[in-house]
């Protein structure tokens, strides 16, 4: 389970960029950050898994109080957190297998990582976590040769090669097309089901938070302003979030035409 507590954040002396953030996430839920740009989405991200330091609060993974770990400690605890980043963070040169790989990099001896010396266990994992995300006949490629749908299957399968507590995933489909946009979702969705993984996911795309999430919780100006099941995404609620908008396309299509 993922806890945050009176979670602030603000950089410097300028103004307070999440405002006194508390939630849960329990095992296997999925919840879906929606918010428009600046409401922070990214930044609230970034301080779960401990790439800046939250001002405020506190940020539990089970029993672990993450917000107030040394820097060594915090390199040992994020090997249990998976991250699916938006542009993949796929080192090019390398192969699929490799970058899949990579994931175990924080839990093998200096020696191991700096030769890429991975044991047979690790490996035969990769494969399983390849024939997953359907990419094991691009095993050996390297990465820039792939297309985006299918180096984001790569980080998918880079994440669960951690074998991690907690999957963090940000704007997953920002740069797929619809149809591939669905199925990397349904595969996230797909894998948190099997290992009862918990996931927060950072995505724009509100068709789509409501279609495969379990939970949406709406940020605007840092503050939480929603907090429920998708089917509570109200056009009043909309609004909350993103602020006046027609949220009925058809009838905007409509009055264009007029």
């Amino acid at each position: 389970m993922l806890k945050i507590e009176h979670l602030k954040k603000r950089y410097k002396t300028g103004p307070w960029v999440l405002k006194d953030i508390n939630f849960q996430v329990p095992k296997g839920e999925i919840v879906g950050l929606i918010g428009p740009s600046g409401a922070g989405k990214s930044t609230l991200i970034r301080c779960i898994n401990r790439l800046i330091d939250p001002s405020e609060g506190q940020i539990y993974l089970q029993d672990i109080c993450l917000s107030e770990l040394a820097p060594k400690q915090i390199r040992e605890q994020r090997r249990h957190i998976g991250m699916i980043f938006q542009e993949y963070a796929l080192v090019e040169r390398l192969s699929v297998m490799e970058n899949v790989l990579s994931g175990r990099l924080g839990y093998l001896p200096f020696w191991r990582s700096f030769l890429r010396r991975y044991p047979q266990h690790d490996i035969e994992n990769a494969f399983e976590y390849l024939e997953r995300v359907s990419l094991i006949e691009h095993a050996n490629k390297r990465a820039d040769e792939l297309s985006g749908g299918r180096c984001q299957r790569v980080g998918i399968a880079r994440a669960l090669a951690q074998e991690p507590q907690l999957l963090l995933v940000d704007e997953p489909t920002a740069s797929l097309d619809p149809k591939t946009s669905r199925q990397i979702m349904r595969l996230i969705q797909d894998i948190c089901r099997e290992k009862g993984l918990p996931a927060i996911i950072n995505i724009h795309d509100v068709p789509l938070a409501m279609q495969f999430m379990d939970r949406i919780i709406g940020l605007q100006g840092g503050e939480i302003v929603f907090d429920g099941k998708p089917e509570q995404l109200t056009e009043e609620v909309l609004t909350r979030i993103y602020g006046d908008e027609d949220w009925h396309p058809e009838k905007q299509q409509d009055e264009e035409v007029a």
